[in-house]
């Protein structure tokens, strides 16, 4: 089965079906001391970020660039 198959058939797969079973269950203690970092990297500040946000967008426009980021990442 080719990725694009395992895909697409856990896509189609119900909720139902998936198995939890080796995943524990986040509790309240665990949702307590969780702390949310948006930008872990700080990367949005970073010029070399900038300069290669801006090629990827002259190249696949402002809606797609993270497509061709993601399929040169990818390649």
């Amino acid at each position: 089965m080719s990725d694009e198959e395992r895909l697409k058939a856990l896509a189609e797969m119900p909720d139902e079906d998936i198995d939890y079973s080796d995943i524990p269950e986040l509790d309240e203690e665990f949702l307590a001391n969780t702390k949310f970092i948006r930008n872990p990297f700080n990367l949005k500040n970073s010029a070399i970020e900038v300069e290669i946000i801006n090629w990827f967008k002259s190249k696949a426009g402002a809606k797609n660039y993270y497509s061709l980021i993601n399929k040169v990442l990818k390649e």
